[in-house]
């Protein structure tokens, strides 16, 4: 890795970039934050079937790092490393979205249960049963559970759904709203107020260990088997509980989005 910048000095590269958009200055950043695609693709690995390549991934990431190079504003007093994270994952999923990686029939099985989900949340006002899911899809508990096997893991990429775009063509995603669990307060989101705080309320209203499981994986930034062990459960457990809390966070935002809610 290049070597590491002081604090000052980065932002006074960062400073003379935007004013000269010097090609070897743009060298050097790129240089500096290149770990961070292979960093980023790792952790999106996780969990992917055996026909996404890792190097594909990182080729992907390579294009979110130069948006995030051209884009970012050191005057707003955010370190380029967060806003590079979001940008180079963001542009892994498009690619992963544009290729349909995920089966047909995988992905059909995902949206019933979805729609399960938001079904019965709707009416109950609460939190739905594994037993109760089942029971809306005509399954048993032990069906219910296989379909979760399948459909767990293709739902990674529902975390990043962009959910509003503003006149800016700034973006929010579910996982732009995650914040450590005493910072999930819809008081403390001021950009984009309100999507966001409907996004922290769902998020707040999640099962306690599925709401564990996001603030772990997306702030944290810890692997699904790390989850695993801080959680006392297997890595299967956990990517079980990802994709509940993914379908169930879809299902609290279409109702809302429905006027629902």
């Amino acid at each position: 890795m290049a070597e590491q910048l002081t604090e000052k000095d980065e932002l006074e590269l960062w400073k003379d970039y935007k004013k000269t958009k010097n090609p070897s200055i743009r060298e050097s950043l790129i240089k500096q934050y290149a770990p961070l695609v292979k960093y980023v693709a790792g952790k999106v690995a996780v969990g992917m079937p055996q026909n996404v390549e890792f190097d594909d991934l990182v080729g992907y990431g390579v294009f979110g790092l130069f948006d995030a190079i051209e884009k970012f504003d050191p005057e707003k007093h955010v370190k380029f490393k967060t806003y590079a994270v979001t940008r180079i994952r963001g542009a892994i999923f498009d690619e992963l979205r544009s290729i349909d990686w995920v089966p047909r029939s995988v992905r059909q099985k995902g949206r019933e249960i979805e729609e399960a989900v938001r079904k019965l949340e709707s009416s109950l006002g609460r939190s739905a049963t594994d037993s109760e899911i089942a029971k809306e899809l005509g399954m048993n508990n032990k069906d219910f559970e296989k379909a979760m096997m399948k459909v767990s893991g293709t739902s990674i990429l529902s975390l990043n759904d962009v959910w509003y775009t503003g006149d800016d063509n700034d973006k929010v995603s579910i996982a732009d709203s995650i914040e450590s669990p005493q910072n999930l307060n819809p008081d403390t989101i001021v950009e984009k107020e309100e999507i966001k705080r409907v996004i922290v309320q769902a998020i707040q209203e999640l099962p306690d260990k599925e709401k564990k499981v996001l603030v772990l994986y997306y702030y944290e930034d810890l692997t699904l088997k790390e989850i695993g062990k801080v959680l006392e459960v297997t890595e299967s457990r956990v990517s079980q509980l990802h994709t509940k809390a993914i379908m169930r966070l879809k299902a609290k935002l279409t109702n809302v989005r429905k006027g629902i809610m």
